[in-house]
């Protein structure tokens, strides 16, 4: 199905915030439509062998007038045992795993080194929607939501106990309809809000905050109606149960606390951030995926104390999976056939569309379009 780009312009109707009202600041919210997002590096992690991918990851970039770097990550066969924080008991992850772990733990240190105030780490298997930039500053409104004080606290309470330092008590999850957002303090830091550690915005698996993490703030932001979210019947999860497809009506997006996230195909992470990764991931057991470290660092488990990351459902980066052999879309999964190439989850995928934007057409084709089975 192919869609008109004039649909392009279906966020200005929902804009809820002056933008010219934060002129050149850093922390501006136009600053989330410039090359790398609002962040001060767009950072693109896999293993050097996999042109394939860095050559899509490149053009992909281009079309979406995104600047990128890329990490490398090394081949996992070669690490070191005595490189790998291990607790007696836990096996050797394989050697594919070790590669992208050690591949995000590069980019993480880059960060630390380099004194970058913030970065967005890509797996290089990615793919995203046309409307990317549109979507990050709808993001950028919702963080805002949950991470700065309200101008009019009388009226307004994004989330109890903002550092989540005390227990929050047990209540029902505090919801903010995107057409409606409280007016919050400017922030400092970035478009997104002050404070935040990590901004999980690639993943194939999240749940809402729940009492059973009770330190985590249970604040959300709905948006319904986005027309960059496909019908339910299109999503999924790893997770269940999967509250956002059980509980919200068609095209909603919901952004909040993470918790007990999987997959760390796209996340943004703070200067302040990124040295607490080093130190509560890249120096602690690696008893699992990187992923599933990135887990307990956020939901503060397995000896990490609780950190700041906000999340969205459904995400905004997801698998590209091209046609061909499965083995090729994956350095950690197995055999099998794909017979067309496919997106998770986006409707208008950069990657799916390139024969398009390079000849300037004015339609895109919507991989994933309403009522139609």
């Amino acid at each position: 199905m192919f869609i008109f780009l004039a649909t392009l312009n279906y966020w200005q109707s929902s804009l809820i915030y002056n933008v010219d009202s934060e002129g050149t600041s850093p922390s501006g919210l136009l600053h989330t439509q410039n090359t790398t997002l609002g962040f001060e590096n767009i950072f693109v992690v896999g293993l050097p062998e996999r042109t394939d991918r860095r050559d899509r990851m490149v053009l992909q970039a281009a079309l979406s007038n995104l600047s990128i770097e890329f990490i490398d990550g090394p081949d996992g066969k070669g690490a070191a045992d005595k490189a790998i924080p291990i607790k007696q008991g836990h096996s050797r992850l394989t050697s594919g795993a070790l590669g992208y772990q050690r591949a995000h733990m590069n980019a993480i240190q880059a960060v630390v080194e380099r004194q970058i105030s913030s970065a967005l780490i890509l797996e290089d298997g990615t793919d995203w929607d046309i409307r990317i930039k549109e979507q990050m500053r709808d993001f950028a409104l919702s963080s805002r939501t949950l991470l700065q004080p309200m101008l009019d606290s009388r009226k307004f309470e994004a989330d109890m106990k903002l550092l989540g330092t005390e227990p929050v008590p047990a209540r029902p999850p505090q919801e903010f309809m995107f057409g409606n957002l409280p007016r919050t303090v400017g922030p400092a830091f970035s478009p997104y809000g002050d404070n935040w550690d990590v901004l999980w915005v690639g993943n194939c698996g999240m749940n809402f905050a729940s009492d059973a993490y009770p330190d985590t703030p249970k604040g959300r932001v709905i948006h319904l109606n986005d027309i960059t979210v496909p019908e339910r019947r299109y999503l999924w999860s790893f997770n269940r149960p999967f509250a956002l497809k059980d509980i919200y009506p068609e095209h909603t997006r919901v952004v909040h606390h993470a918790q007990e996230g999987v997959c760390t195909l796209g996340y943004a992470v703070s200067q302040r951030g990124a040295q607490k990764l080093l130190h509560e991931v890249g120096m602690k057991d690696v008893g699992g995926g990187f992923d599933i470290l990135f887990r307990y660092f956020c939901d503060g488990s397995k000896g990490r104390r609780r950190h700041i990351c906000l999340t969205v459902q459904p995400a905004l980066f997801h698998h590209y999976r091209p046609a061909g052999a499965k083995s090729a879309g994956s350095d950690i999964h197995g055999d099998d056939f794909q017979h067309n190439g496919s997106t998770d989850m986006v409707r208008w995928s950069v990657q799916l569309n390139a024969d398009s934007l390079l000849e300037d057409k004015t339609t895109m084709r919507d991989q994933l379009p309403d009522g139609s089975r």
